[in-house]
């Protein structure tokens, strides 16, 4: 059996104000084509559908025409988790509906399971929630053999993993994080190991196990810029390559937006995302997975190359470099956006640099300006240049601008990274809808 893995596809995401629907619509069109050149019996997509909760519907219609076409597709299977950018209850929405396209959708994880007793009960509790049976997805065959088990586990947010303890410090809390994130994969693979064996029993053949996660693991690549957004600050809470079933033959992880093997082991893998996601990603060769699966072992995977539908670029350096290497980018005549990050910079070159790629394929989406005062950026002075600043960047400047003591700032960052993943998936909860 063949699978074909993906992940962090952020419909509906835009680039400094740039709206990038042609791209995406270019990216499904080629999966599409691979769906139906390589024939994977099933599309695995790893979270992180939708940008926001909240997609518009421009993305939405992206995403519904996209499995209409794979439903039509040699694809006989199409699972799809929700990430943290996602809306658990906006993909479950249509579950029904989409079964009947064989594509099956866990947005929402099963309920917190209760405090652990003191005979060590909690984990066959959780095991035998008959939610844990969403996670738990039997592939069945035209003839109805089931052909593969797929753990689809979606984003686990807070809620879904412990209680918060008042006063409990950031290792503390951490610390909670993890074991909810090991209990919870550990449910998963005891019930799916169930599951296997009771079909094995019945069908007298071995089912291959593959696993699914949204979260980041120990060793994780990324690359800055690269948009993606903390689940878990700090290493207490990433998942060990060993915390996932030793027994799986392919494991496809989403979040991380770098292709990579977790662990250094091929067969547990992150997609990475489609499209570069930020400047920091515009040099790399982005993927999807296509995994042979092997049910007494790990799966042989190959890794097929996305192509680039749209170049990103960063110039950085001396006013002369930058204006030679714009020379040679216009005499390509292709579209390409850019980031431009001077040695000296001042209003004169950026009405420059503007002039110069006006009527070309040159776009300059960000101009950026590393060189602001921090005091002029704490008294509020440099509106514009904050437009251009992420929000940990702009954080970096204000412990700099406010002398903060250097063993102060892990906790501190850890701490503001906290408040903005609350932040970023305000409103895409069950209870905020």
């Amino acid at each position: 059996m063949k699978i074909l893995h993906s992940s962090d596809w952020h419909l509906g995401r835009t680039l400094f104000g740039r709206r990038r629907h042609d791209e995406f619509t270019a990216f499904l069109d080629w999966l599409t084509h691979v769906l139906h050149a390589r024939r994977p019996d099933a599309l695995l997509v790893s979270g992180d559908i939708f940008d926001t909760g909240t997609p518009g519907v421009r993305a939405q219609e992206l995403y519904y025409r996209f499995l209409r076409r794979a439903a039509d597709s040699p694809c006989r299977h199409v699972v799809i988790t929700a990430g943290n950018h996602d809306s658990p209850s906006f993909l479950d929405a249509p579950r029904t509906l989409l079964n009947a396209l064989r594509v099956h959708v866990v947005g929402a994880a099963l309920p917190p399971p209760a405090p652990e007793n003191p005979d060590g009960t909690s984990l066959r509790h959780i095991s035998n929630h008959k939610g844990m049976f969403d996670e738990v997805i039997t592939l069945r065959d035209p003839a109805g053999r089931a052909e593969l088990i797929v753990c689809a586990v979606p984003f686990l947010r807070d809620a879904d993993l412990r209680v918060s303890a008042p006063g409990e410090g950031q290792t503390d809390r951490e610390a909670r994080l993890r074991e909810g994130l090991l209990a919870h994969y550990a449910a998963v693979t005891e019930k799916a190991r169930v599951r296997r064996a009771a079909l094995e029993q019945e069908e007298g053949a071995r089912v291959p196990l593959v696993m699914m996660g949204h979260l980041f693991a120990v060793g994780g690549k990324t690359v800055d810029g690269d948009g993606v957004r903390d689940l878990y600050v700090g290493s207490l809470a990433a998942m060990p390559a060993s915390a996932f079933a030793p027994d799986a033959s392919y494991v496809a992880l989403g979040h991380l937006h770098v292709p990579q093997a977790v662990g250094g082991l091929e067969h547990i893998r992150y997609s990475g995302s489609p499209l570069p996601m930020g400047f920091g990603e515009a040099t790399q060769q982005k993927s999807v997975c296509l995994a042979e699966l092997n049910a007494d072992g790990p799966a042989r995977v190959e890794l097929l190359p996305v192509p680039c539908f749209r170049r990103l670029e960063s110039l950085r350096g001396r006013r002369e470099a930058i204006l030679a290497r714009l020379d040679e980018l216009i005499r390509e005549q292709a579209e390409i956006w850019l980031e431009i990050t001077p040695d000296s910079p001042s209003s004169a070159l950026r009405d420059e640099l503007e002039a110069k790629v006006k009527d070309t394929r040159l776009d300059i989406l960000r101009i950026r300006d590393r060189a602001v005062s921090n005091a002029a950026l704490c008294a509020g002075e440099t509106e514009d240049i904050l437009e251009e600043l992420e929000p940990r960047e702009v954080f970096e400047r204000l412990l700099d601008a406010q002398h903060t003591e250097e063993e102060k700032r892990p906790v501190l960052r850890q701490t503001y990274a906290e408040l903005l993943h609350e932040l970023e998936n305000a409103g895409t909860g069950p209870e905020a809808e």
